[in-house]
């Protein structure tokens, strides 16, 4: 078309067919790898442009300024960035698994950091990016000229090596995209040699493809079209037989043919993927990371594409302060480690992550290293799960084998790019025998010449000087000798050194070996088969050189999205609920271990909001809630609300659907329902019901029917079994049925319940236990009296009898109000309705017998009773039950010292004197030794200690033990004096503390002061000694309290000898004419009915803690009253 000329034409056609053209221009000559050497256009010709500068991995290094200069100036005519950019990453070790340029200088880092300026970075090949350049000068690949035609340059390298596998390659055209993953080189070669092995052993050796193909068929046409399809294994060879088998399979005369022609193809291409699986285990990327699963790389390698989930190896060191840190030393593939830091640290300010306390990144040459340090209470697995799911330590790798065929975009298998490459690499070592042979042939000709002249040396010689120049010389020799143009000339350029003997013997030599090399090229060239074997010698020998251990590790389990669950931290938690309905959860480490005695107001003020039902739990229980009127709902333990301790919490209807009549008696942790564990329910009247754990699977907020309850009666206890166990009743009245679980038959939720236990007119079941051999049951009264007896002494009976006495009940003590198993090293915790809450270690409850009456060990205000009892120590011990953290890991910080208390507050403060330094102890009046607690062997020893600051005269009364239970058979005889006992410490509260023999002067005493209101109090680990004066007001306080004492009050007394002491000496100084002899540590013919002694050390006056730990407070302040 002539310059000017107008021509019309479609838009449409000419964007379609331009943007055509472009995007083949990116497929083919940008975007995508050659199946053969695994490059793109760019990559090769800049290892091309290296080899030319001689710049191999033994020569010094170039600027990579001078380098990118090369490429561009004669093959690439493209901008300088996309140049030096590839040039780059082909030299970091974090992107290229088998790296093909040595680097020196800034070449970036797995931080994102971009690498120094061209002019300043400096490189060279690296050793194996020498064996993909191998052989290329010996007529192996094509060249074609450059961009001007003013050069040539290679269209793919020889690439001894399969470098699409090792490295892999990435790369979006247009309409489509690749990702290749990097494999092991180890792993590709041996893969390769068993495909080599498996189709050598196929191949008819010195046989061409056609011909044998021929042979099956027995037909021209269709031999020709196999030989174009199969002569040189291309990849849609599988697909062309099967559709020229079709063909032939239409006609019923062709159809042997036809399937003798796919049992040929299969046993040739067909190699099972599990096979090729063996060796290849999947990826092998540079950055190391653990694959999830194989199910991904299988679906990869047998259709092209898959998705494997990588995710970083991290482990979990332990530091100082019971304190753990996450470190993390590898991460996935082509994950930035700064902006992965970075989004660890935005998660825990945003406290989607929370338990971390600091990141710090500590790699350095010696390998990555990402440290996360975690807060004390902090889980590490569950820290971990949150990380892997929020951020890129886990991620996923998407692959898609694409790669060019014949200049044509192809999908591959593992099996067909194995196949590829060894035909490419038979293409190229035949390309390279042929060329050796060649050379050979020539070198053999000239030697042949010479030893002709050799032979003939004389004649030759005389024909050279006969002749007139070198033209003439030639064509005389080649006249008389019959020799070509080139032996002739090999001869006049002889020199006449050769004409030695010695030389003469080398050129011999030389012919034979070139001889013998032209017969080996021949027969290679012959054998197709040998060929193959030589590519399976070559690429052992680079196995041997260059191969390494996998750095990435595949394990079988497979990756699956994070439940809510794994992302929850496994914590201790109390699950509470109080008589108002109101329900939260409290994490463990708010308690705090208090002694036993005359508790102090918690958080709660109102009989309602006093906690009737406490739970121990985990965060990653399910809560198993029962109902009074037989039904069971249930909720997950981490829904319910994380208050603080202050907090009343929400109510129960917002998790859980209650009646109005009925309320929850029960709530049992369940980490799993199966059949094999089973819930034990009770009611009031003595019903017992079992139900396997696994019938409630189905329960939820609404609730489902656990029991048909009779009219009138109502579910008091739900307590897990495990099919095997023995069941303690305890009744309001003091009874208690020991029974083997077994003597109740399962039955299902609907049903009603068999009788239990018999019981007396007005009576009614409290509690029901697992009972253990090992274990002791400590039971409370109504009116705060309590004791712990080995259940040895309950026998196992049967079912429905009318079971033995657990304790002996009265006005005094009042009915039952709880009993629960429990062992040493447990504590025990009492909660009034008032909201008085006591907790005690067991060991510190008395040891009675089974009849006694038990002692007071929660002082109770008039008016108020207990309303709850609750044991903490490990979770259930049925399998079902969750853990429980010991007593110390409970109050990690109890007990501590108290601070010196200063101003008015100070001044209302009363503490113990010191004790005698007696250390008898008293021994339960049944004879059995009971054995003290460390303790308690502990607290004795304290309290040995002397004090510079005890007051002259004064001793404390020892105390004596609990007085016996009217009920008692035996009248127990008190050997020695009871132990003494540890003081405690106060801090803004005045307690009663014990009372000397002698009554200070009156001038040291003051009028009585008013009741102040109850504080949190700690104890002290030393004892502290009042000054006189404040003796003098506790005991004038306590003349005043015992003054107005009834009788009862009194006979309530007559258990304590110091409280005994206190009355008798308000009473002597009203006119009593005999005092009561207080305990010394010369004890007195006993009385009549002497108090019973007991294991235990006196107690001295109690303080304890409320039930969650304010630690925010310093006292009570203002709300102190004054005088």
């Amino acid at each position: 078309m002539e310059i000017g000329t107008v021509r019309l034409v479609n838009i449409e056609d000419e964007m379609r067919g331009a943007y055509l053209d472009y995007a083949m221009s990116v497929i083919t000559a940008r975007a995508l790898p050659d199946v053969r050497d695994g490059l793109k256009p760019v990559q090769r010709r800049i290892l091309y442009a290296m080899d030319e500068l001689s710049l191999r991995h033994t020569a010094a290094y170039k600027k990579s300024a001078r380098i990118v200069g090369e490429v561009l100036g004669k093959y690439h005519p493209h901008g300088d960035a996309p140049v030096y950019e590839t040039m780059v990453r082909l030299a970091q070790d974090f992107s290229m698994r088998y790296p093909l340029i040595d680097g020196q200088g800034n070449f970036g880092s797995v931080d994102g950091d971009p690498p120094a300026a061209m002019r300043y970075t400096e490189a060279r090949m690296a050793a194996i990016a020498e064996e993909l350049l191998a052989d290329i000068d010996k007529n192996t690949v094509v060249f074609v000229p450059n961009f001007d035609g003013s050069l040539k340059e290679p269209t793919v390298m020889p690439a001894k090596l399969p470098n699409l596998l090792i490295n892999g390659s990435s790369g979006i055209a247009v309409g489509m995209a690749t990702n290749i993953p990097p494999h092991n080189l180890n792993e590709v070669v041996d893969a390769t040699i068993y495909v080599v092995d498996h189709f050598g052993r196929c191949l008819d050796a010195g046989v061409p493809f056609e011909v044998m193909w021929a042979r099956v068929l027995n037909v021209p046409v269709e031999a020709d079209v196999l030989a174009a399809s199969l002569g040189k294994l291309k990849v849609d060879m599988r697909t062309r037989v099967s559709a020229e088998a079709a063909k032939l399979a239409k006609r019923p005369a062709d159809e042997h043919r036809a399937q003798a022609l796919l049992n040929i193809v299969d046993e040739m291409v067909d190699i099972p993927p599990d096979d090729l699986m063996g060796m290849i285990k999947g990826p092998d990327f540079p950055t190391a990371g653990i694959i999830l699963g194989e199910d991904g790389i299988k679906s990869a390698y047998t259709t092209g594409h898959g998705r494997v989930t990588i995710r970083a190896k991290a482990h979990v060191e332990d530091m100082r302060g019971n304190r753990s840190q996450i470190v993390v030393t590898q991460l996935p593939f082509q994950v930035n480690k700064a902006s992965l830091i970075e989004k660890m640290a935005e998660l825990v300010r945003d406290r989607r992550v929370e338990g971390i306390s600091e990141l710090r990144d500590e790699s350095d040459r010696q390998g990555m290293r990402i440290v996360v340090e975690l807060k004390r209470e902090a889980q590490p697995k569950q820290i971990l799960n949150q990380l892997f799911k929020y951020t890129a330590m886990q991620s996923t790798f998407s692959i898609n084998l694409l790669a060019l065929v014949d200049g044509q975009p192809r999908v591959l298998t593992l099996k067909m790019m194995l196949l590829q490459y060894l035909n490419f690499r038979r293409e190229v070592i035949t390309g390279r025998t042929e060329h050796d042979l060649d050379k050979a042939r020539h070198r053999a000709h000239i030697l042949e010449g010479l030893k002709i002249a050799l032979d003939h040396l004389d004649e030759v010689i005389a024909t050279i000087r006969k002749s007139r120049d070198a033209e003439a010389a030639r064509a005389a020799l080649m006249k008389n000798f019959k020799l070509t143009e080139v032996q002739a000339q090999a001869i006049l350029d002889m020199q006449l050194r050769r004409l030695a003997a010695l030389e003469r013997k080398k050129i011999l030599d030389e012919l034979a070996e070139t001889l013998r090399l032209i017969a080996h090229l021949q027969d290679l060239l012959a054998h197709p088969g040998k060929i193959l074997f030589l590519v399976k010698d070559e690429l052992s020998e680079l196995k041997a050189k260059y191969g390494d251990e996998r750095r990435t590790k595949i394990v079988t389990e497979e990756a699956s999205d994070f439940s809510e669950e794994d992302l929850i931290p496994d914590q201790e938690i109390f699950v509470a609920i109080s008589g108002k309905g109101y329900i939260r959860r409290i994490a463990a480490d708010s308690f705090r271990l208090q002694r036993r005695g005359k508790g102090i107001a918690g958080t709660v003020a109102k009989e309602d909001e006093a906690p009737q039902i406490l739970a121990n739990a985990s965060t990653l229980d399910q809560l198993l809630f029962f109902t009074n009127k037989g039904r069971a709902a249930q909720t997950k333990a981490h829904e319910l609300p994380d208050v603080g301790r202050q907090a009343r919490g929400l109510p129960v209807s917002n998790f859980l659907t209650v009646q109005s009549d009925e309320r929850i008696i029960g709530i049992l942790p369940v980490r799993s329902f199966d059949q094999t564990t089973y819930v034990l329910l009770a009611t009031r009247g003595g019903e017992v019901k079992r139900v396997a754990l696994g019938e409630f699977v189905s329960a939820r907020a609404g609730g489902i029917i656990a029991m048909s309850v009779p009219e009138g009666d109502e579910i008091v206890a739900a307590i897990l079994t495990t099919g095997e166990d023995h069941i303690v009743l305890v009744t309001q009245q003091g009874q208690a049925l020991r029974f083997s679980e077994g003597d109740v038959r399962a039955a299902g939720r609907t049903a009603g319940g068999v009788r239990g236990i018999r019981l007396a007119g007005g009576d009614g079941v409290v509690v029901a236990e697992v009972a253990r051999d090992d274990a002791e049951i400590v039971t409370v009264t109504r009116n705060g009296f309590g004791k712990r007896s080995t259940l040895a002494d309950f026998p196992v009976q049967g079912r429905a009898g009318g079971g033995v006495r657990a304790m002996a009940v009265g006005a005094r003590n009042g009915p039952i109000a709880g009993a629960r198993i429990a062992k040493e090293g447990g504590e025990i915790m009492i909660v009034s309705s008032g909201g008085l809450v006591v907790r005690t270690p067991v060991e510190e409850i008395p040891a009675m017998s089974r009849t006694a009456q038990g002692a007071v060990i929660a002082g109770l205000e008039k008016g108020d009773h207990i309303a709850a009892l609750f044991y903490i120590n490990g979770r259930s011990e049925t399998k079902q039950g969750p853990k429980v953290p010991s007593p110390t890991d409970i109050s990690p910080d109890a007990p501590r010292k108290p601070e010196p208390p200063t101003g008015k507050a100070g001044r209302a403060k009363t503490a113990a004197p010191k004790p005698n330094a007696s250390k008898t102890s008293g021994a339960p009046a049944d004879g059995k030794k009971v054995r003290k607690s460390a303790v308690s062997e502990k607290l004795q020893q304290a309290e040995a200690k002397p004090t510079s600051e005890k007051p002259k005269g004064k001793e404390k009364a020892d105390t004596a033990g609990v007085a016996n239970s009217p009920g008692s058979d035996k009248e127990p005889s008190p050997k020695t004096a009871p132990s003494p006992t540890k003081p405690t410490s106060a801090k803004k509260a005045s307690t009663t503390p014990s009372v000397s023999k002698q009554t200070p002067p009156k001038s040291q005493q003051q009028a009585p002061a008013p009741e102040t209101r109850r504080v949190v109090y700690t104890r002290s680990e030393e004892p502290v000694t009042p000054p006189p004066a404040r003796i003098a007001d506790s005991q004038r306080q306590s003349r005043q309290q015992g003054a107005t004492k009834s009788g009862k009050e009194v006979d309530s007394a007559k258990k304590n000898p110091t409280l005994l002491s206190s009355i008798a000496s308000t009473l002597g100084e009203k006119g009593a004419k005999k005092k009561e002899p207080s305990s010394a540590a010369t004890p007195a013919s006993p009385p009549s009915r002497a108090p019973k002694p007991s294991t235990k050390k006196a107690e001295p006056s109690q303080v304890s803690l409320p039930l969650f730990e304010d630690k925010g407070s310093d006292g009570p302040g203002k709300d102190a009253k004054k005088k």
